[in-house]
């Protein structure tokens, strides 16, 4: 009795709704007949000619069919018993305007033809509100510049549960295009209806500037049907949403722009950590962190360790973290660095600086750390009377650093002592070999002013070339140039004299030309990281130009 009940309980429902399923032939009905160009409309085709299908080959022509499905009623009339099967098909138009969904044969009868109007301007936005789904792409900068990471937020609206989808977003040509992190969901309302949101995140970076297209998202998914549906053989309904294309205009590098080229919407700089206290022989961390809004960590510059003068400086390797910040990507770089100074004093450590461009402004901008100087204590062991010298006046393009105060009576004494005990030494040497070359010319020997060795450690490495070239200006860049030579050159003629390559010598060259003779700075800087890339290599220098002693076993 109960399983006869449902049927008669179904076909009361459906008689008090309305809805004619004991009408006798074969129909056709759309479910709206007005829809926009990219959303779908269901074709339902009812027929009482059980083993018939409808022919569906007709509607290729105008449409895309998609999510096809069958379901079959039964009704009692008066002990009658009466059965139709009612065919679903999705229909998505291929074009606007008013389409005529064409009259289909099932069985030995056919349907009647219908008329659906598409809306071509409604493609841009969906009927928000009345659409079942539809879909919002969101950039954070409509007219970024070339290499500017670029955030894209695909947003998926949907007012009925979700069985199944599937949501897509296709690169662009000219631009490279990769998902980041995972879906983020929430509710919104939106003109007075409640809909789910699930929002995508995507990284855009324009590779070349001009008109850049990003095309229409797309989305096809099932959504959970209703009592109604269970109860006329159906559990679930297609849906299928398209969002419109972005166009952006990218902007070309500027002229004169910082180089690595570096756009970005903000960077800030700050040190996380920094020594309270020092002393000889002792590391110490000293942390640096480095927020750049509209960036990731492949565009990112290498930081590089300060130059420290008296002082060992160690870097550990930076840690990224990525995220995106109100639709923005953001990365924090941050890395730890071991400062070991080599004896007691004051030591001045100079502050890290990062050149990029301001998208916002359009305007070239320089990151930057304060100069720290830090008081050093005594070591012990071996590092128990060393002391540092005193600190060198700051370079024309670094004002923050300030000479050092002397070092201590007692440690001036020591050195005092030492030199001393070095000056009787090399004269006892001396009246040796001067007496085991007596036969001999005497052979002069230079001794330098002052005490100083002649042979002079050079004052920059292959590192600080590495960072003025990357961060800093023309004029820093040939000061370190100069300061890679042993004994440091007076000036780029003497670097240039002194250079054994070829490419060496023409980079440096381009590098003048650049400073002062309207050259290219940029084809300047490209072409001392080539030839520079292993470091200056030197003309050789005779041993003996090195000798402040004469030598302990003299030619006879």
């Amino acid at each position: 009795m109960k399983r006869q009940a449902i049927p008669l309980l179904a076909f009361a429902l459906v008689l008090w709704m309305g809805i004619p399923v004991a009408q006798a032939a074969t129909r056709a009905w759309l479910d709206r007949d007005r829809i926009a160009l990219g959303e779908s409309a269901t074709l339902n085709v009812q027929t009482d000619q059980i083993s018939a299908t409808p022919d569906l080959s007709p509607l290729r022509a105008d449409f895309d069919l998609s999510g096809q499905a069958s379901s079959r009623q039964v009704q009692i009339t008066n002990g009658a018993t009466a059965a139709t099967n009612t065919h679903v098909v999705n229909l998505t138009p291929r074009r606007a305007g008013t389409l005529v969904v064409p009259a289909l044969q099932v069985g030995g009868q056919r349907t009647a033809p219908l008329a659906l109007v598409v809306d071509a301007s409604a493609q841009a936005t969906p009927a928000r509100g009345d659409s079942s789904a539809f879909l919002e792409t969101e950039v954070d900068d409509p007219n970024p510049y070339v290499q500017q990471s670029v955030g894209v937020t695909l947003r998926l609206f949907y007012a009925v549960p979700l069985a199944s989808g599937q949501l897509d977003l296709d690169a662009p040509e000219g631009a490279s295009m990769q998902r980041v992190g995972d879906d983020v969901q929430s509710t919104r309302e939106v003109a007075g209806r409640r809909y789910n949101v699930v929002e995508r995140r995507f990284l855009l970076v324009p590779e070349r500037s001009g008109k850049l297209v990003i095309p229409g998202a797309r989305f096809s998914g099932r959504g959970v049907g209703g009592w109604m549906d269970d109860l006329l053989g159906g559990n679930s309904r297609e849906m299928r949403a398209s969002g419109a294309p972005r166009t952006l205009e990218v902007r070309p590098q500027p002229a004169g722009a910082p180089q690595p080229w570096l756009p970005l919407r903000d960077l800030r700089m700050r040190y996380v950590g920094a020594p309270q206290a020092l002393r000889a022989g002792e590391a110490a961390a000293l942390v640096v962190e480095v927020i750049a809004q509209g960036a990731t960590q492949a565009q990112m510059p290498e930081l590089p360790a300060p130059s420290v003068p008296g002082a060992q400086v160690f870097a550990e390797p930076p840690q990224y973290d990525e995220t995106f910040s109100n639709g923005t990507p953001q990365v924090k770089l941050t890395r730890k660095y071991s400062l070991v100074p080599n004896g007691a004093g004051t030591l001045v450590v100079p502050g890290l600086r990062v050149a990029w461009w301001d998208v916002r402004a359009g305007a070239a901008k320089n990151a930057s750390l304060p100069d720290l100087t830090l008081t050093v204590a005594q070591g012990t062991g071996g590092f128990a009377g060393s002391t540092l010298p005193d600190a060198t006046m700051p370079s024309p393009g670094d004002t923050a650093l300030q000479p050092s105060g002397t070092t201590s009576p007692g440690a001036g004494g020591r050195w005092m002592w030492a030199a001393i005990a070095f000056a009787v030494l090399w004269l006892l040497t001396l009246a040796w070999a001067l007496r085991q070359r007596a036969m001999k010319a005497p052979r002069q020997v230079a001794v330098p002013a002052g005490g100083q060795d002649v042979y002079s450690m050079p004052t920059h490495t292959r590192a600080d070339l590495r960072r003025v070239l990357d961060n800093g200006d023309l004029e820093e860049v040939g000061e370190v140039l100069r300061g890679m030579r042993s004994p440091p050159a007076a000036d780029l003629d003497a670097v240039v004299a002194d250079l054994d390559d070829h490419a060496q010598r023409q980079a440096v060259e381009q590098l003048r030309r650049a400073r002062w003779a309207d050259g290219d700075g940029v084809a300047a800087r490209a072409a001392l990281r080539a030839a520079f890339g292993d470091g200056p290599r030197w003309k050789a220098v005779h041993a003996q130009e090195k000798l402040v002693l004469p030598p302990l076993y003299p030619e006879r």
